[in-house]
């Protein structure tokens, strides 16, 4: 309760604190792997009972080799904490980390092997080569290098304390999305996936004011522009100056851009994240001296727990219990 009531306390407080120590956050942290946003199926499902840990082994399908592999449960955790956050992190937000993935991934194999008739199917796709949702213990040891032992004691330590834990809702686990940096407030999940989730709701994140690179810039000239739309968007058109090409932008209650008019079309702002290769879809749209200027805020669709929002709260001293909590609000933690 104390550790509640000082996060909350903190949260109030850097509302005012935060834009100021932000522009001093420019670089980022050692990482055990970049955070990517996950895709997620967004149509309703029938529950499906979560099984004990350790009862099974995940089968991924290897992108650059075509080849299913499988792993162990717990490898594979071990493996995809390493790639999605940086090990520098506080224990308390690898674990936190740890129990997202585990949840996540249980939920997406579940699925997968629910609407599959072949034993043999992949449950999940990834790329260990390029350090893309897991990576081997190998892997890790050449990546690593002389710290490796350190790291992967400490990356076993925060992993093997909760291994087994599940986030469920109804006796299913939660399909626990997490990704880098929110733009301040997490996202809702019907406005970024379509489908609404009580779990996936709105939650403020202060502390990802204070990542690295918490807002960056892609600059574009107006050819550059055009012709990167025109890829992304069959049949679109451009007419009049180019400082007549943008509208103005719908967006979500979090901030993120939920539409726009691009040329002669009104676009998704995640379609116009892909087309412009931005960190994320809370953005600004100028148009100045020639050339389109995106001002974006955040890493990641923003659904879900915020990494570098987990970090901010282990190292005010919340528990990793208390940080899924905060970001999967009405989920249960079983297996503890």
């Amino acid at each position: 309760m104390k550790r509640t009531l000082a996060f909350l306390l903190a949260l109030f407080l850097s509302l005012f604190l935060i834009p100021f120590l932000a522009m001093g956050a420019n670089k980022a942290p050692d990482s055990g792997g970049e955070a990517a946003p996950l895709p997620v199926n967004s149509a309703p499902q029938a529950p499906l009972e979560p099984s004990p840990a350790g009862e099974d082994a995940s089968r991924s399908l290897d992108e650059a080799t075509n080849e299913v592999f499988t792993v162990s449960e717990r490898d594979f955790v071990l493996g995809t904490v390493a790639c999605e956050m940086p090990i520098s992190f506080e224990p308390e937000a690898l674990k936190a980390q740890a129990v997202a993935a585990y949840t996540y991934y249980s939920n997406v194999r579940r699925r997968a092997r629910a609407a599959s008739d072949s034993d043999a199917s992949a449950d999940f796709s990834a790329d260990p080569a390029a350090a893309k949702v897991y990576m081997s213990k190998e892997q890790l040891q050449e990546r690593w290098g002389e710290h490796f032992e350190e790291r992967y004691q400490k990356l076993c330590s925060a992993v093997d304390a909760v291994f087994g834990q599940l986030l469920v809702q109804d006796s299913e686990p939660i399909l626990a999305v997490f990704h880098a940096i929110s733009g301040g407030n997490t996202e809702a999940s019907a406005d970024v996936f379509g489908g609404e989730r009580s779990y996936l709701t709105p939650v403020p994140s202060p502390g990802d004011l204070l990542a690295p690179d918490y807002q960056t810039t892609v600059t574009l000239t107006a050819e550059e522009f055009k012709a990167a739309a025109e890829q992304q968007w069959e049949g679109i058109t451009f007419e009049g100056e180019p400082q007549s090409w943008v509208g103005q932008a719908e967006r979500t209650a979090s901030g993120m851009v939920k539409t726009i008019r691009i040329g002669s079309m009104e676009v998704k702002g995640t379609e116009v994240r892909t087309a412009f290769s931005l960190r994320s879809a809370d953005f600004d749209l100028l148009y100045s001296e020639g050339n389109f200027v995106f001002t974006v805020r955040g890493y990641g669709h923003g659904v879900g727990m915020s990494q570098y929002g987990a970090e901010y709260m282990a190292q005010q001293g919340s528990t990793y219990q208390e940080i899924l909590a905060w970001y999967y609000p009405g989920s249960t933690l079983v297996g503890a």
